[in-house]
């Protein structure tokens, strides 16, 4: 009997995952695939459609969607709208921008869930998918490694990724940011991306 209302518990939560998604409330969550091409998303306007088009797969229509990137002359924490943000749960990211890159954040492994309300696999795991891009400063503003803008998928550049679950090697700040924990190796191809611990994968943030 106990295990029958242990299943039944995670399926219904599970279903209110799904719900939360599919009647538009979720608006923030970490993409679930990268499109193929490493870090070349064809600059921000293709990163923001790869967000549109996994959010609707998922049943939220109606939403304008931003990828939390940083370029050379844009700041990824003026492109995502004022908050608050929930994920696919309906847990409660951030409420506001400076929440966001402060004590209120709430990014972590158990909340950073993609758009389809599943948990993306963090450190300890197999394969580990923590580095998520963002070419961006704790405070959200730009960094010099932008794989150029999001446009290089090759041998050549680097970007700045942050760590969803929160750690990484040691103890300190740069271990546990979400957003600014170190910048990728060996270019900006999917494999090189893959081989510092990520894979390719962005932040995504409901503008409205």
């Amino acid at each position: 009997m106990r295990r029958v209302v242990g299943i039944a518990a995670v399926v219904l939560a599970g279903g209110l995952g799904a719900a939360a998604a599919q009647d538009g409330t979720m608006s923030f969550f970490v993409t679930s695939q990268n499109p193929g091409q490493g870090a070349n998303f064809g600059g921000l306007a293709g990163a923001d459609a790869h967000c549109a088009g996994l959010a609707e797969a998922a049943g939220v229509t109606g939403r304008t969607w931003a990828a939390y990137l940083s370029t050379s002359s844009d700041d990824a924490r003026d492109r995502i709208g004022s908050g608050p943000w929930v994920n696919a749960e309906g847990v409660v990211i951030a409420e506001s921008v400076e929440a966001l890159h402060g004590e209120g954040n709430n990014i972590t492994k158990a909340t950073a869930l993609d758009e389809t309300g599943a948990m993306v696999n963090g450190r300890g795991d197999d394969p580990i998918r923590h580095d998520i891009l963002t070419g961006s400063m704790p405070d959200g503003t730009r960094a010099a490694e932008t794989c150029g803008d999001w446009t290089l998928g090759g041998e050549e550049g680097a970007a700045i990724v942050g760590h969803h679950d929160r750690m990484g090697r040691d103890e300190s700040p740069a271990s546990k940011s979400w957003n600014a924990s170190h910048a990728s190796r060996g270019g900006c191809s999917l494999e090189a991306l893959r081989g510092t611990g990520g894979d390719g994968l962005l932040y995504c943030f409901a503008v409205d």
